[in-house]
């Protein structure tokens, strides 16, 4: 009985200092400022895929001339994707549609993205598509920008 409510006991405190450790790293990230909700789909094929599928939801860091992309549920302290201005090129707008619907967030637009040749889309916020487009915009004289 003792041992059983000593592994009890240990379960949860190890359930409570991940959920500790996890909310610390979201901090960490959002710390410096100018982060913003963002699902990303990695290696989109040419053809429109509404099922949902390959959509990870995250958050996203301005850092100079980069986009850090992070995993929200991870433990990683360094960003799993980076994206740099110069290579971004952006090839279309959506809504969701589909089940796609329901793998993102409710307020969420789609936007389909080249980088360095890799097909991707990116799903944020109308307010957050705003400021995202003004930063592609930003981007200092001689660097080549393409929104669509």
């Amino acid at each position: 009985m003792f041992l059983a409510l000593l592994v009890g006991g240990l379960v949860v405190a190890l359930v409570v200092i991940g959920l500790f450790v996890f909310g610390l790293r979201r901090r960490l990230i959002q710390r410096s400022g100018g982060t913003f909700d963002c699902s990303l789909r990695w290696n989109v094929p040419e053809e429109t895929d509404l099922s949902g599928k390959g959509w990870v939801y995250g958050v996203a860091r301005y850092s100079g001339d980069r986009i850090e992309w992070f995993r929200v549920f991870s433990y990683a302290l360094r960003p799993r994707r980076v994206l740099e201005r110069s290579a971004i090129e952006v090839v279309a707008r959506r809504t969701p549609e589909g089940e796609e619907e329901l793998a993102l967030l409710s307020d969420a637009v789609v936007l389909g993205c080249v980088h360095r040749g890799t097909r991707l889309e990116l799903a944020m916020s109308e307010d957050a598509l705003t400021g995202f487009l003004a930063w592609l915009e930003a981007a200092p004289p001689g660097q080549r920008v393409n929104v669509a």
